[in-house]
């Protein structure tokens, strides 16, 4: 694998098509953690990548929640995050820029972050399209190319 990813990768990874599999919600079952409960979905790309999407939520604090799509780095068990969607649950700086924000915000791999030293995800942008969970997963199935089965659904996971 290349030190990092350039955002030319980090497009058409997101663009691959992730087909959710028929019957899905029977494999995902919320775990408690410490002080919030988790579900993780593991997902095929239509090009042979595969990919983990995580949804978290606060016990405690609705407002406090992530979605993540991860891209599982090919012969490595490392899982980059592509995308992060965060609640409105505490202030984002953007370090590089110097920006600081209080708002439900998108975090987005890219290189420049990456080529820094930081995290991959680092960077993120504040965002009105969501306010709770079930918004961001709507929001992550829209921006990554994800094709849900035809099949009644509530939704991505059982929150």
């Amino acid at each position: 694998m290349p030190d990092f990813l350039t955002d030319q990768d980090i497009q058409d990874i997101l663009q691959e098509p992730k087909r959710v599999p028929v019957g899905f919600q029977r494999r995902i079952v919320p775990r408690a953690k410490r002080g919030h409960s988790e579900s993780e979905l593991d997902i095929a790309g239509d090009q042979g990548s595969e990919f983990r999407v995580i949804a978290r939520q606060s016990n405690v604090n609705p407002l406090d929640f992530s979605v993540i799509l991860g891209y599982k780095v090919p012969e490595s068990t490392l899982v980059l995050r592509l995308r992060r969607y965060n609640g409105r649950s505490h202030q984002h700086t953007n370090p590089i820029e110097r920006q600081t924000f209080y708002d439900y915000h998108i975090h987005l791999a890219t290189e420049r972050y990456q080529r820094t030293g930081n995290r991959e995800d680092t960077y993120a942008e504040p965002t009105d399209r969501y306010t709770t969970l079930d918004e961001a997963l709507s929001c992550l199935v829209e921006d990554c190319s994800i094709v849900l089965p035809e099949e009644p659904q509530l939704g991505l996971f059982a929150t």
